[in-house]
């Protein structure tokens, strides 16, 4: 059987759960929210960095929410995510205009962290400053990965609420590891 909540060693299951897998249902309680661009791009688009930092967290004991968790359903979109959601609001409550916002804000709100990629970024992210906003009001650590010039959200009041700005996703993910006290820390 797939997906049993089996916790014996790899070693001796057979209950087919992948390691990684397997590592997402062993984390802790530090919880980081992972904020960065969806409008403009492919379900895959925007969630493939996500699933990365979700496993490479998650062997580190933490927590990573996802703002597209339980919306596989986007992947079947013919063309790029809209910040609408004119053409997939129908296909659940989730991804309605008040259920992206409700549990965004809720995510955003009660994380111990908000890791943010903006890494690449077109154009601005309206969600994702609203998602440094709500962090940053309830005083949470804001760790953003975003190139040293050019990108479309330089902007004073984003440079003020992020507290950790990097170069890169790697380099944000050690940062978040040494907040939550779970990993090394590069120097």
């Amino acid at each position: 059987m797939r997906g049993c909540d089996c916790r014996d060693a790899p070693a001796t299951c057979d209950c087919l759960v992948t390691p990684a897998e397997t590592a997402l249902m062993v984390v802790g309680s530090f919880t980081v929210y992972l904020a960065g661009p969806i409008t403009g791009l492919t379900y895959d688009g925007a969630e493939d960095w996500r699933q990365a930092a979700k496993l490479d967290l998650a062997a580190a004991g933490i927590k990573a929410l996802s703002p597209l968790r339980a919306k596989d359903y986007l992947r079947n979109l013919p063309g790029r995510i809209s910040g609408t959601g004119e053409e997939y609001a129908h296909l659940g409550v989730l991804s309605t205009p008040r259920g992206v916002m409700t549990r965004d804000r809720f995510d955003a709100t009660r994380c111990d962290c908000l890791l943010v990629n903006l890494l690449g970024a077109e154009r601005v992210s309206i969600g994702t400053v609203m998602e440094i906003a709500f962090a940053d009001a309830c005083r949470t650590p804001i760790v953003c990965a975003m190139e040293p010039s050019g990108n479309p959200h330089e902007h004073m009041m984003i440079a003020e609420a992020v507290g950790f700005r990097v170069t890169s996703l790697t380099e944000a993910l050690h940062i978040v590891k040494a907040i939550a006290d779970n990993g090394p820390v590069r120097r």
